[in-house]
């Protein structure tokens, strides 16, 4: 933890010397340079620059790739100077605070965006905090390492040059941002840029053109895929493999509608909060307010309410597959990982409270079991309220404690491992968010299991206690891998397109020598899609060779190729994908040892 803040420190004082690098080489000066900010990555740091007139809004000074490397040198130039970092905070009211607008040219229309950042700190009353390194002054809050000492300069690098708006509004000025990535190492450095590496190989998005799972249409719309019979069947064994878990502890397959009235959604509470991001559905006979629904929740509530329940009947367990929407803004949508339609393999249980943890435990479970299968590796994340922004949940303070409470109890009592993390809650209430992380160790957010006492309430549900009286169940929100479509793309990536042989598409391709031997290939086919294997017959007009080869571009698990000798003693010879050859083996031997591994799931 200590090495992380450090390294987010290193980061955040690269920024300032990339602003000191770029005003060292700029030959307009630095009146001609107006400073934005210097946004935060994850990887590394970056800063906003406008390099326009002010009044002719002409760009003298071009940032080119070529440049960064210039830029890059002069840093490292200003880390071997061993720069002290001096944080100065001022009041609004203090004289030196012109005395300091002066060293940044803020009181200068070329700076104006500093100085717009200063007026909005002075109209809050807020404390305005500059650092000081060398002879550079800039508005920042911090916090900086105490010198250049501490940089390694090797284990930085500029990298991109993008365009970004002020303040993220595309209605304000557009900037120039540089960005970098730094470690603590050089080691660091080199093993991140390896990493990356191999990711853009795995990029679900080339990978799955290649493999031709899905496509995406202009005419369509972005963030819409289509996928094709290939990607379809992997999408729905995902799906079917969630709902077989949901099975087995005890959840029933529902069905809903897509879209809703809006005023589910206000006594939800997610009309008030989601609404800029739901799609709003027109009707030509109403003026009635509908939307394509973003969740399957609020809708779940009014099949609990559809009747009368006792405690005997409870937990109600109900999974939902159907299509969610969500008008996601087009930049920030990626490939599978970031959609406008997908859906979840969505659990809502209604239990009483004594039922919580038991309730949990067997979705941790089932959750653990597709992990295992999936091969990955995870840890538990728990997400809690900001207590410092309190408005922005429902319930009250009594409510979120004694939730919050409830899950960390329950974590601690199961051992397993988790972190907690303030602001990261449901606005209904606390989760358990799990963190998986793939073969490459990147994490993805994926399931979840989310504890809400508030929605319960909001629709007014009840059940009939031991006691007689009326009581409001407690409403237990879940996703195993999330969502099918995002998780696709996250397994084609975690597998480099090679799918287990229970998740490919095809698998198993036969391949006869020749066209005399295609009626013992159309044999075997026929044997393999009687016990349920997904197969095909390579008859394309191509060579042996290239028949093999293109099973193997298309990575499907086992090539099986037939010659004479098989034809006569009934067997097949066997390439996997990942082992290569297997030898030569009885046919109905090859189809009991698919079977077992794809019933297995191995």
């Amino acid at each position: 933890m200590n090495n992380q803040k450090n390294l987010d420190k290193i980061r955040h004082s690269l920024a300032h010397l990339l602003a000191m690098a770029v005003l060292d080489l700029s030959n307009e000066g630095l009146t001609k340079i107006k400073l934005g900010t210097s946004p935060s990555y994850e990887d590394g740091f970056g800063y906003d620059f406008d390099f326009s007139d002010s009044e002719t809004h002409d760009t003298p000074i071009k940032i080119t790739q070529e440049d960064l490397s210039k830029i890059e040198k002069r840093m490292k130039e200003l880390i071997a100077q061993n720069i002290q970092f001096t944080n100065t905070k001022h009041e609004v009211s203090s004289e030196e605070l012109n005395k300091l607008k002066e060293k940044l040219l803020i009181n200068s229309s070329q700076q104006k965006y500093k100085n717009e950042l200063i007026e909005e700190l002075q109209n809050k009353n807020e404390v305005i905090s500059f650092y000081e390194s060398g002879d550079f002054t800039d508005l920042c809050a911090g916090p900086h390492i105490s010198s250049t000492s501490e940089i390694d300069p090797e284990a930085f690098r500029l990298e991109d040059i993008s365009s970004a708006y002020w303040k993220s509004d595309e209605k304000r000025d557009s900037l120039i941002r540089i960005k970098g990535i730094a470690f603590l190492t050089k080691k660091d450095l080199d093993d991140f840029i390896d990493t990356r590496e191999e990711a853009r190989k795995r990029d679900h998005r080339k990978l799955g053109k290649e493999l031709g799972l899905f496509v995406f249409s202009d005419l369509v719309g972005p963030g819409l895929p289509l996928y094709t019979h290939k990607g379809a069947t992997i999408r729905r064994e995902i799906q079917n493999y969630s709902n077989e878990l949901r099975k087995e502890i005890g959840y029933q397959e529902v069905h809903t509608p897509q879209m809703n009235k809006a005023e589910l959604f206000k006594i939800s509470g997610h009309y008030d909060k989601y609404k800029e991001d739901m799609f709003r559905v027109v009707s030509n006979y109403t003026k009635e307010e509908y939307y394509l629904k973003p969740m399957n929740c609020p809708q779940h509530t009014q099949i609990f309410a559809s009747e009368m329940r006792s405690y005997k009947d409870m937990p109600i367990r109900i999974a939902d597959f159907a299509n969610l929407y969500r008008d996601e803004k087009p930049g920030e949508l990626s490939g599978l990982t970031r959609l406008r339609a997908f859906s979840q393999d969505d659990g809502h249980c209604f239990c009483r409270e004594d039922q919580v943890k038991e309730e949990f435990g067997y979705i941790l479970n089932a959750i653990e079991k597709a992990m295992k299968t999936y091969g990955m590796n995870y840890y538990i994340r728990l997400s809690l309220r900001d207590e410092n922004k309190k408005e922005n949940y429902l319930g009250d303070d009594e409510t979120w404690m004694k939730t919050q409470k409830m899950l960390e109890d329950l974590l601690i009592e199961k051992e397993i491992k988790y972190i907690s993390v303030q602001g990261e809650a449901a606005f209904y209430g606390p989760k358990m968010d799990l963190i998986a992380k793939d073969s490459l160790n990147r994490e993805w957010q994926l399931s979840t299991i989310q504890i809400d006492p508030n929605m319960p309430k909001r629709f007014g549900l009840e059940y009939i206690g031991e006691d007689g009286q009326k009581h409001t169940p407690i409403m237990i929100h879940s996703a195993l891998v999330g969502s099918p479509e995002r998780f696709l793309g996250v397994l084609i990536e975690h597998y480099t397109g090679a799918f287990p042989t229970w998740l490919s598409p095809t698998q198993a391709v036969i391949i006869p020598v020749s066209d005399k031997f295609s009626e013992y290939a159309e044999k075997v086919k026929k044997e393999l899609t009687k016990n349920g294997i997904r197969a095909k017959v390579s008859d394309e007009s191509e060579t042996l060779g290239k028949r093999i080869r293109l099973a193997q571009t298309q990575k499907i698990p086992y090539s099986l190729v037939i010659g004479e000798k098989e034809v006569e003693s009934n067997t097949v010879a066997v390439r996997s994908y990942k082992d290569g050859d297997q030898g030569v083996v009885n046919s109905e031997e090859f189809v009991k040892r698919i079977v077992q591994e794809i019933e297995d799931r191995k």
